[in-house]
């Protein structure tokens, strides 16, 4: 049986990469299926326009999509805040459709604190003056991540535990390490600077929740990290903040998420998404 749902006050995910081999679709969408939200905030590069091929969009990545546009039906307001991968929707930012609004940044108030959410890409310098070069670093990135895939099924044959040949590399560098406080400590100071308490950001694969000082004060830096490697998630509830961490365990006894969707599920979906459109062409109108 079902088991129910945790409602949570914010959720907010980052890097999920659709699109993608390394993409984890599949317990995302048991993630998404096990909570309920009052506000879902996407913090960029949730489709890898990068990388799309018509050649690899699995159903499982079609049903996040699916799951997501289901949110925006039941009324929980739902911000897309654009990343470097899927940069090609900023064209469209400060786009607002019932409860979906496609934007850039946002700020919000928590409990009498201000939250400034966003990507984080205006941060890399790779980013900003080598878009060529970050590029085939993604493609790269990608080829690693499905280079891995294949040893982890076989590790998995074999009974031993999985490995992951990205973070090895990425220990391997401390140029890796400096550029990661680096981030860190500019999206900090620039949220001190403009007086928010909490940062929230992506980009960097890397979940955190800590608090950084400086000599002009001190802001809760956080990070969403991704659904590529970590598959983890922010959460908000009573007024704290905390870090969500994908276990497989945890999911086991839900044998409703396992395999496709059944056929009155499926419908159920399709239906959703015809209302959502329909909602959309009354904005529009």
């Amino acid at each position: 049986m079902m088991t129910s749902k945790r409602e949570v006050e914010i959720v907010v995910i980052s890097d999920v990469h659709l699109g993608t081999y390394g993409c984890h679709a599949k317990e995302l969408l048991k993630y998404l299926k096990s909570i309920k939200p009052k506000l879902l905030i996407l913090n960029g590069d949730i489709i890898d326009i990068w990388q799309f091929s018509k050649r690899y969009w699995p159903e499982t990545h079609m049903k996040v999509v699916r799951k997501l546009m289901k949110f925006i039906v039941e009324g929980v307001p739902v911000y897309y805040l654009t990343g470097n991968h899927d940069e090609m929707l900023r064209k469209f930012s400060d786009m607002h459709m019932g409860t979906f609004h496609l934007q850039d940044k946002l700020v919000l108030e928590l409990d009498g604190k201000k939250a400034w959410f966003f990507h984080g890409d205006i941060f890399d310098v790779t980013m900003q003056h080598s878009k060529w070069l970050a590029k085939l670093g993604a493609i790269g990135y990608d080829s690693l991540i499905l280079i891995n895939s294949f040893v982890n099924w076989c590790l998995k044959c074999l009974g031993r535990e999985k490995m992951s040949f990205s973070k090895k590399v990425k220990a391997q560098f401390k140029d890796a390490v400096k550029f990661i406080n680096s981030f860190e400590q500019t999206a900090a100071d620039l949220a001190i600077e403009n007086g928010y308490e909490y940062v929230v950001c992506g980009h960097i694969h890397q979940s955190e929740m800590r608090q950084i000082n400086s000599e002009h004060g001190k802001v809760t830096y956080l990070n969403s990290g991704d659904w590529v490697e970590n598959l983890t998630a922010l959460e908000y509830q009573d007024k704290n903040w905390s870090i969500f961490k994908y276990d497989a365990k945890d999911f086991e006894k839900d044998v409703a998420e396992e395999g496709s969707l059944s056929d009155s599920e499926d419908l159920h979906s399709k239906l959703d998404i015809n209302i959502l459109l329909q909602k959309i062409k009354l904005e529009i109108a």
